[in-house]
């Protein structure tokens, strides 16, 4: 499937609707072959897998570049990492400019996470007589002050009320509630909107990514916004560990009739539930070589697959090679993802570009 170009998610229309340049096919022997592009036109579930330095981050910076200038979308990238804080950035050369808006300190409304949320991200059981407290002040109010005044307004045992209040007190000094946090309308402009989560512990992050797809996955369902929300997570398998799992879920189970997007990085697919994978449909792996995550793939693997991806064959080798499942149009494809208009902020340094003393290190001392 070399000889043309090809629409992952569509097939071999182009004109049909948005896309975006992904790359080029991988020929046998490692040339560049026809343009590969990627459906932005409706709503997907995808998922980027590779091992650490292969280049899953930067096929995500990719498709947030082509989001970023398609129309009728509304992109939202979650960085764990601060990688993609640099699509801002000029791009190199001739290249369209990225309209992206970074928020350094994102944060959302307490209401944006139900009771029995607000218990698992403070570790109070909601039998418990201050998680009993947690879950009726969250019900009931929509602000931090309000949950607190809610909790002290009760007859509970002061012990109980003492330890609910802390309990949101600690949530308050995350630094990540505030009523008048991000609304689905903040974030469904024609830019992509990238939520820097970078240096957070993993519950507020967790909590973030958590209002947001909640807030997007809303905004559709009352058809309060028009563009398609496409919300991007690098380090996926960090927010299915936590209390935004479940809105995850829900987009990736629910998220096409709204028309909501979800597309999930990961270097530890092993550790995504089996729903992200088999949810999915475009997986795009760069190389793999934990038995755990390969095998994770490989029990969701469709039918039509006539190889292992596990395989030699199949399986990349190199930085930037992936091979497509494209369950829409269940096709194969081995690619090699374009480069970056923007800058690249996943780059690991090295200690030969350290200067001490004036001097470049080198390798003798």
């Amino acid at each position: 499937m070399t000889g043309q170009e090809f629409v992952i998610g569509r097939g071999k229309d182009l004109d049909a609707g948005p896309s975006g340049r992904l790359g080029a096919y991988r020929a046998l022997d490692g040339s560049e072959g026809a343009p590969l592009y990627l459906d932005l036109d409706g709503p997907h579930a995808m998922l980027i897998v590779g091992k650490r330095g292969y280049g899953k981050s930067y096929t995500l910076g990719v498709i947030a570049e082509s989001l970023a200038r398609a129309r009728g979308v509304a992109p939202v990238i979650v960085d764990p990492m601060d990688v993609f804080t640099t699509l801002d950035q000029p791009t190199r050369g001739d290249a369209d400019p990225v309209l992206a808006d970074v928020i350094e300190d994102p944060a959302v409304a307490p209401s944006a996470l139900d009771p029995r949320s607000w218990c698992a991200l403070l570790g109070l059981p909601a039998e418990s007589g201050a998680g009993s407290l947690l879950w009726q002040a969250a019900g009931e109010a929509d602000t931090l002050d309000g949950m607190r005044d809610h909790i002290a307004a009760t007859d509970a045992p002061e012990a109980d009320t003492r330890a609910a209040i802390n309990h949101v007190d600690m949530a308050e000094a995350w630094g990540v509630f505030d009523a008048d946090g991000l609304t689905a309308q903040d974030l469904a402009g024609p830019e992509i909107t990238v939520i820097n989560v970078a240096g957070m512990d993993t519950d507020p992050m967790n909590a973030v990514a958590r209002g947001i797809g909640e807030a997007l996955y809303r905004a559709r369902e009352t058809e309060t916004i028009d563009r398609l929300p496409w919300l991007l997570i690098d380090e996926a398998h960090t927010f299915f560990q936590g209390v935004a799992e479940s809105t995850l879920e829900t987009i990736l189970t629910r998220g096409r009739a709204p028309g909501v997007s979800l597309v999930m990085a990961t270097q530890r697919p092993s550790a995504v539930p089996e729903v992200g994978i088999s949810q999915s449909d475009v997986l795009i792996s760069h190389r793999l070589t934990s038995e755990a995550d390969l095998d994770a793939l490989q029990a969701a693997q469709p039918t039509y697959m006539n190889s292992s991806l596990a395989d030699e064959d199949r399986m990349p080798t190199d930085t930037g090679e992936v091979v497509i499942i494209d369950d829409s149009t269940e096709t194969i494809h081995a690619a090699q993802v374009r480069r970056r208009d923007t800058p690249h902020g996943g780059d690991s340094p090295n200690a030969s570009d350290v200067v001490v003393d004036g001097e470049e290190a080198t390798g003798d001392d």
